[in-house]
This record gives C-alpha cells, sequence and structure tokens, in this order.
C-alpha cells in the first residue's frame, strides 16, 4: 500500500503521524511511504531521517494526498486537507467529529474511509488509541493550571503546593478515567490537595486503592460538582464519552461562585469542553477568562510536548497502521472488531452512532 504522511498544519501541532521508525517498520513489510517535506522537524526529524529508512520525500500535501492511498496524520484534517481526499483515500488520524460538524459534512462528501483513532478499541477495553494523549494531557493540564495560578499571569498567586504554614491548592479532577488518573498523579506529586469526581463507584473505588491516602474521591453528583467547583483553585474537566460530545457538568452560573482567579482546564475541549463557558483556542492563545475565572482549553494539548507525545502516539497507531497497509481497510475492520469501532465515516455516511446522533446526521452501521 502507499502511505502518506503531511505534515501538520493545525496550529502550533508539531507532531508527525509517522515517525522515522514506525516509517521503517511500514516499509520493512513491503509499503511504499511519501512524507512531505519538513513533516518532522517539529520532533527534529529532518527530511534526510525519513529517506534513510525507505520514505520518499515529496514537496507539498497536495502530492502526498495524490500519491497515497492512506493517509496517516495526527489532528483532524483541516479545510484544505479534506478538499483533498477523495474515495480512494483511506484516513488514519484523530477526528473528534461530534464537536465539528463541518469537518464532519466534509469527510462525508469526500467519500473518503475514515477510522478515527479515539474510537478505536482494545480487547480488555478502553482506547487504546487515545490514552497515550490522554496520558500526556492529563499531565500537561496540572502544569499548565499550576502556570496560569501565578499571579503574574492573571491568576489568584497560589501555588499549588503550598509551603508549610500556608495550605496547598484545592484540585477538583472532574472524571476518574484515563487523563483524571495522570493528572491526579502529577498533582499529588506537587502536593496538591487533590479530589477525584466520578459517577462509576467502581471507579472510585479502584483510585482510593491506587491513591491510598493520597486523594480523596467522590462521587460526582450535580450538588458535589458545584461545591467542588466553589472550593476548588484548579478545576479540570477530564470527563469522556467514547465517540460524543462531553457533557457540560461546569455551568455559568456555578462559575460565579469561584475564587478570582481560580484556573479551568478543559482537556475534553477536543469533544466539546465539559464546562459551559468552554470554547477552543489555541497554543498561541491559549487562555481567556470568564467571570474572574481563567479558561484554558487548547485543543491540541500534548503538540506542546511533540517529542514525548509523537512516540507515545506511535507506539500505538503502529500495530493498527500495519494491519490495515497489510489487509487493506475491509478486510482488516473484518478481522478486528476493535479496529472497526474506530471507522466513522464510510462512503459518505457516519458509521459511528454517537456521532451522529450529537450532529443529527444520517446514521448508516458497517455491515463489513
Amino acid at each position: 500500500m502507499k502511505i502518506g504522511v503531511p505534515k501538520e498544519i493545525k496550529n502550533h501541532e508539531y507532531r508527525v503521524g509517522l515517525t522515522p521508525p514506525s516509517v521503517a517498520e511500514l516499509v520493512q513489510a513491503g509499503h511504499e511511504v511519501v512524507v512531505e517535506t519538513n513533516a518532522g522537524a517539529g520532533i527534529d526529524f529532518d527530511d534526510s531521517a525519513y529517506e534513510a529508512v525507505g520514505a520518499t520525500i515529496l514537496p507539498d500535501a497536495k502530492s502526498v494526498f495524490a500519491a497515497a492511498e492512506m493517509i496517516v496524520k495526527v489532528k483532524e484534517p483541516q479545510a484544505s486537507e479534506i478538499a483533498m481526499l477523495e474515495s480512494r483515500h483511506l484516513l488514519f488520524t484523530y477526528l473528534h467529529l461530534a464537536a465539528d460538524k463541518p469537518q464532519a459534512e466534509g469527510l462525508m462528501k469526500s467519500g473518503a474511509t475514515c477510522i478515527a483513532y479515539e474510537t478505536v478499541t482494545a480487547h480488555g477495553g478502553g482506547l487504546p488509541l487515545l490514552k497515550p494523549m490522554s496520558e500526556v494531557a492529563g499531565r500537561m493540564s496540572v502544569q499548565v493550571g499550576a502556570h496560569y495560578l501565578e499571579k503574574f499571569q492573571g491568576g489568584r498567586g497560589v501555588l499549588l503546593g503550598g509551603v508549610p504554614g500556608v495550605a496547598p491548592a484545592k484540585v477538583a479532577i472532574l472524571g476518574g478515567g484515563v487523563s483524571g488518573i495522570n493528572a491526579a498523579q502529577m498533582a499529588v506529586g506537587m502536593r496538591a490537595d487533590v479530589t477525584i469526581y466520578d459517577l462509576n463507584m467502581a471507579r472510585l473505588a479502584e483510585l482510593d486503592m491506587f491513591f491510598s491516602n493520597q486523594i480523596k474521591t467522590a462521587y460526582a453528583s450535580k450538588a458535589a460538582i458545584a461545591a467542588a467547583v466553589k472550593n476548588a483553585h484548579l478545576v479540570i474537566g477530564a470527563v469522556l464519552v467514547p465517540g460524543a460530545a462531553a457533557p457540560k457538568l461546569v455551568t455559568r452560573e456555578m462559575l460565579k461562585t469561584m475564587k478570582r482567579g481560580s484556573v479551568l482546564v478543559d482537556i475534553a475541549i477536543d469533544q466539546g469542553g465539559c464546562f459551559e463557558t468552554s470554547h477552543a483556542t489555541t497554543h498561541d492563545d491559549p487562555v481567556f477568562e470568564v467571570e474572574g475565572v481563567i479558561h484554558y482549553c487548547v485543543a491540541n494539548m500534548p503538540g506542546a510536548v511533540a517529542r514525548t507525545s509523537a512516540f507515545a502516539l506511535n507506539n500505538a497507531t503502529l500495530p493498527f497502521a500495519l494491519k490495515l497497509a497489510n489487509q487493506g481497510a475491509e478486510a482488516a475492520m473484518k478481522a478486528d472488531p476493535h479496529l472497526a469501532a474506530g471507522l466513522n465515516v464510510y462512503k459518505g455516511k457516519i458509521a459511528f452512532k454517537a456521532v451522529a446522533d450529537d450532529l443529527g446526521l444520517p446514521y448508516e452501521a458497517w455491515n463489513g
């Protein structure tokens, strides 16, 4: 199969769909890989690193899309990229369609087969291609939260871990999944006062055992979340409904009860965000203020630590990319229902029900 790797063009996105080691694996398996010039520059791989493992360098994205059958990316395709997709293409990348109707409609119009990293499942449960970036985003959320709590950044002027004689900051983490547990690990390491909120009592019991007396856990009732928001210095939104839009857990009215200079970090922003007042921001302009509360809602947080993120992502995606290249999309999905769960758009229709329901678009199940 001919596999194409275009350079990412989203704001401050330095990751790359395939690293040179991943390209080497695909080439050794008998596939042809074409890479847009400077696609790996953001993680310090120049074109020669790709050529050394057998890739062909092409001058622009148009050339890559024209040459390739499968396009491997990191972020959802931008409008100019969607315009280059054709029905012959297989697109393998993050899509997050539930929060992006224009993208969904563009992909439907293209006729391309689109498999989303974020809905591929695992044999033991979970979302293996979302997990590594959720780990990165969870750990980053505490770093950026601590930064924006600084007075010079507009924050309350609170040190996350406090000092002897001065209490640490209160951190409320909404969601006890992969992002939430990684956020908690970082916050505990910085000696903050941490509480994780979740609706799954079994998960709360697991977290209680995992962290012992280092954190508190609480059932995520509306009343509990309202109280958490009122008292917290840093609130991290880490909820996930696979493939669907994130629920709005924190309302604008709740914001009015918060301490001025408190910080919200919305990890769920790729799926529309879990705070009513959230809207996607960029690394160029990452924060905004509502009701005296700082919102950090960057939609590609892991892009800030691109080298770590690119390798972590490739570790997870490469086995699936090899399956798709070796067998073709339909045969690979027939052989692996977990890969088939990643199918979001197929022959002009939405093939993932939660996306279709959220966007009000026609749904047609793939019956391979």
